[in-house]
């Protein structure tokens, strides 16, 4: 009998009324469609402090646990970046820093080593966020991530939801068509 798929998405923003959360909440929606378990985690109620290794070597803290936990039980990845001054915000990078350091008797990388990774950006500008995307790629493809080649970036986005939708039927569709995309690709490399 096959697994069934169990998608995490992340989200770079902690903001509460993050529009990169509802993005993310569409592409989840359009993994659970697709037959898989999908789960959002707000790396907000992790409550990580800033990566440093003098408290690294106190031990993880509760919260990059938690995260290391949810990774590990899933197959596959959503990620939607907001893009803080052409890149990645320091909140993603800071959850991407601390799952990626083991604990003993752990592999490296056992969080990353062959997850499967959607992205998405969105932004009230014209590029939705496409170049934060391109710096999240190359973090994720170093640390053993397959990263899909099909991306979202929204521009406008300030315009494109109604309430918790998206406006645009086909941008709908799009962005809940990759997260259907990495429910299928997980489950062809999981056969």
């Amino acid at each position: 009998m096959a697994v069934t798929p169990k998608i995490l998405g992340l989200c770079g923003s902690t903001r509460e009324g993050s529009y990169n959360k509802k993005l993310l909440k569409v592409a989840l929606e359009g993994a659970r469609t697709a037959g898989a378990e999908a789960t959002f985690l707000d790396i907000r109620d992790l409550a990580l402090p800033m990566f440093d290794e003098d408290l690294e070597k106190a031990g993880l803290p509760e919260g990059a646990k938690r995260l290391k936990e949810a990774m590990r039980a899933h197959h596959g990845l959503l990620i939607s970046s907001p893009e803080y001054n052409s890149s990645v915000s320091g909140a993603l990078k800071n959850v991407i820093d601390w799952a990626s350091r083991p604990e003993p008797g752990e592999p490296p990388l056992s969080c990353f080593n062959d997850k499967v990774a959607g992205l998405l950006a969105c932004s009230p500008g014209a590029l939705g966020g496409l170049r934060g995307l391109v710096h999240l790629r190359a973090i994720l493809g170093n640390i053993n991530v397959i990263v899909l080649p099909q991306q979202v970036a929204v521009m406008k986005v300030h315009e494109a939801f109604e309430g918790d939708r998206l406006k645009d039927p086909k941008q709908d569709e799009t962005v809940r068509g990759l997260g259907a995309r990495v429910v299928a690709t997980v489950a062809k490399l999981r056969a």
